[in-house]
């Protein structure tokens, strides 16, 4: 009986302009997002035939991320990271599980912080 592989591809460190927050400011002044997405299924087919049809379209993955961020208007970056996970899942059948992290540089705190981060995993099961 052959073994289940288990494997991921990352997309670290995107960076994207967009406009969320509580505070009214940042829906019109925006700020700078930084989003990680690991993204967990078996390409053992794709690596051993090197086929790009057994994989996951990193550039489609990249696209769908930057419009989840940038077309839509979100209060928390919890709901951002939740919103991309669930998209991703929904859109690309390869995926059996996908984790997103979602940094906002800066946040409005009353002091220094470099940024605040949501992490949020999801599974088909």
């Amino acid at each position: 009986m052959a073994q289940h592989a288990r494997s991921c591809v990352r997309l670290t460190n995107m960076v994207f302009y967009a406009h969320h927050g509580v505070l009214k400011e940042e829906h019109r002044v925006g700020g700078k997002y930084e989003v990680d997405a690991k993204l967990y299924f078996d390409f053992t087919d794709a690596a051993k035939n090197d086929d790009i049809t057994k994989t996951v379209d990193y550039g489609a993955v990249y696209k769908a991320i930057r419009e989840a961020l940038t077309l839509r208007k979100y209060f928390l970056i919890e709901a951002v990271a939740y919103e991309i996970a669930h998209d991703l899942l929904r859109d690309f059948p390869v995926l059996d599980k996908v984790a997103i992290k979602v940094r906002k540089r800066n946040p409005p705190v009353d002091g220094i912080c470099d940024y605040a981060e949501a992490d949020y995993s999801t599974s088909r099961n």
